[in-house]
């Protein structure tokens, strides 16, 4: 936009400024308030003019935005300024508004997507997996420490080199397992209670505990005890420990059921992927740049904070950020073209968010976060951060409306 600010409202507007300052300037010669306005005005030239325009050109531009009925998607950008001889206020403001487009057929989309059966065999592995949470440890009394044995050591580990020693004095090792050190079954099979090892470990160079990495340490270690791994019998006991079921056949039903919701979960977010991927297919439009980078930094920073709750320091990973950036940046415009695309279609429906959604939605984030309700609404109020939540919703229950009007044909496949 190219915008002007009438001369004589400019001049009225340097009055004002410069009869403010005139007020608490001080002036050799002159008593505070005192110095004429003509002195004022050729004296604080520069001060007043930026007055001028920090107060008259927001006002302006807001003005011509709404005559225009234009929203910018970010703060528009004030460019060359200039104060003409005739004393008007010209100058340029660049931005970027929500792109304008027609919407295509969305109502009758056609998709395919593939299901999988739940069969006896993943049943049987889930058992297994409650079987495995519920095992207990029992001592092996009257032989030497085999595969699969669990040893309860007292470890003194002194580093090569220097530095700070490892002291733990009931460490469990699980001896011939894939996660423990080679070094560690290597020397403590065929060890009993109460024998000592001495052995030397050097950690690879991608060790996962950053403490470790690469270094060298001399062990000592004491067996203290020596533990086997005991799984439940697989009956109505076991059922009854899960506190899923009382029988093994109630457990086997529910375990099924679960299964099949969450193989339905998946079949969802396929069609639900598969209906943006034709809709964004049919409908080409201008993506406001604005909003890919601010998408790409919010990407971005979802990555960082995924590594700080895993207790690693970003700064101190091997990761290329700026390659990092660019593909978060190019997943982005597709979130910005999805997002677009669903408000248009929940405006054509009348698709609104209700106070009730809103408030089931907080009141998962206060149970998951552990804060109260009232705590969680005033948090995220004070951030602003309820019409993003809002927005949020909206598009997801756009994306499961366009799912309930689409024709979905199911593939079966086995396995």
């Amino acid at each position: 936009m190219e915008l002007e600010i009438p001369a004589d409202k400019v001049q009225a507007e340097i009055e004002k400024v410069a009869k403010d300052l005139a007020r608490v300037a001080r002036i050799p010669g002159f008593r505070p308030g005192k110095a004429p306005i003509s002195l004022i005005r050729r004296r604080f030239a520069g001060e007043i003019k930026d007055e001028v325009v920090q107060s008259l050109v927001p006002e302006r531009l807001e003005q011509a935005l709404d005559e225009a009925k234009l929203t910018p998607v970010a703060r528009p950008q004030v460019e060359k300024v200039d104060f003409d001889e005739a004393g008007t206020v010209k100058f340029k403001a660049r931005f970027e508004v929500l792109p304008e487009f027609d919407l295509g057929d969305y109502k009758n989309l056609e998709i395919e997507v593939e299901s999988t059966e739940v069969t006896d065999a993943d049943v049987d592995r889930a058992i297994e997996e409650r079987r495995e949470s519920a095992a207990t440890f029992v001592p092996v009394e009257g032989r030497p420490i085999q595969n699969g044995d669990y040893a309860v050591v007292k470890l003194l580990g002194t580093p090569v080199g220097g530095g700070d020693p490892i002291r733990m004095d009931n460490a469990l090792c699980h001896v011939g397992s894939e996660e423990t050190v080679a070094a560690f079954t290597e020397n403590l099979l065929g060890a009993n209670a109460g024998d000592h090892r001495k052995f030397e470990v050097r950690y690879p160079d991608d060790y996962p505990d950053r403490k470790l990495t690469g270094k060298t340490f001399q062990f000592s270690a004491e067996v203290v005890a020596v533990r086997e791994r005991k799984l439940p019998e697989l009956n109505d006991d076991l059922a009854k420990e899960t506190g899923e079921a009382e029988t093994l056949e109630e457990l086997r039903k529910k375990v099924r059921e679960a299964l099949e919701a969450a193989r339905d979960e998946r079949q969802k977010m396929a069609a639900q992927d598969k209906i943006m991927d034709l809709l964004l297919s049919r409908h080409s439009f201008p993506t406001p740049e604005a909003l890919v980078e601010r998408q790409a930094d919010a990407r971005l920073e979802r990555a960082v904070r995924r590594l700080m709750a895993q207790g690693v320091d970003p700064r101190a990973v091997n990761v290329d950020w700026v390659a990092l950036r660019k593909q978060q940046r190019e997943r982005a415009e597709g979130d910005v073209r999805a997002e677009l695309l669903l408000d248009r279609i929940a405006t054509a429906e009348h698709i609104e968010v209700t106070d009730e959604e809103l408030e089931k939605d907080l009141e998962g984030i206060a149970e998951r976060s552990g804060e109260s309700l009232p705590a969680v609404r005033a948090r995220l109020t004070k951030e602003g951060a309820t019409d993003t939540m809002k927005s949020k919703l909206r598009s997801e229950k756009t994306l499961d409306w366009l799912y309930q009007q689409a024709k979905i044909r199911v593939a079966r496949k086995s396995g």
